[in-house]
């Protein structure tokens, strides 16, 4: 059983046991999070719905394991000829999360 979800503008594609960094959530590790607005859901074998927009009764349950920060990421700009140079770093902020369930309606 696996399903793709939304959250925090992105899509996951979740399977229980699987382990996933989702934008940051505002919850405390091991606290638990649904999320409903599955957009596709399928058994791995011949059956998959796909919502419009989303699958009427569809979760999926999961724990918060913990919260963190990214590798850094390099920006550097620069223009040719005109001594223009900037250099920035970036980390983002991610909760990783360990989907317990997928269910169906």
């Amino acid at each position: 059983m696996y399903a793709v979800f939304q959250t925090g503008g992105k899509q996951f594609r979740a399977e229980p046991g699987a382990r996933l960094r989702v934008p940051t959530l505002d919850l405390e590790p091991g606290a638990a999070v649904v999320f409903d607005k599955v957009l596709l859901a399928g058994d791995g074998e011949k059956t998959i719905q796909v919502g419009a927009p989303t699958v009427a009764g569809a979760t999926v349950k999961a724990e918060v394991v913990r919260h963190g920060r990214e590798k850094k990421v390099i920006v550097f700009k620069r223009k040719r000829r005109k001594g223009y140079r900037k250099k920035q770093g970036h980390r983002q902020d991610f909760t990783e999360i360990r989907v317990d369930e997928v269910a169906l309606a």
